[in-house]
């Protein structure tokens, strides 16, 4: 009965560290800044390959267009309601 008691303390402390280092990695997970550096990450690896340190001028210049052809688009609709 000892032993069976003894296992059981064991085998719940092993769960509550468990649950103690989940609750730490999810907390980290969620943390604003850690979310922002992923976001970055994420961007910069969009933009410059991670492989050649190279920028992906093909992403570059879409984007570049996109940003363009709205400006381009707003400078016609305002002269049209003017």
């Amino acid at each position: 009965m000892a032993k069976e008691l003894s296992s059981l303390e064991s085998e719940i402390e092993e769960t509550r560290e468990r649950l103690a280092a989940t609750i730490d990695l999810l907390a980290h997970r969620a943390s604003p800044k850690t979310i922002v550096s992923r976001e970055i990450t994420s961007v910069k690896a969009h933009f410059v390959d991670a492989e050649t340190s190279r920028p992906r001028t093909d992403n570059i210049l879409k984007v570049a267009g996109g940003v363009v052809g709205v400006v381009v688009a707003l400078v016609l609709i305002r002269k049209i309601v003017r």
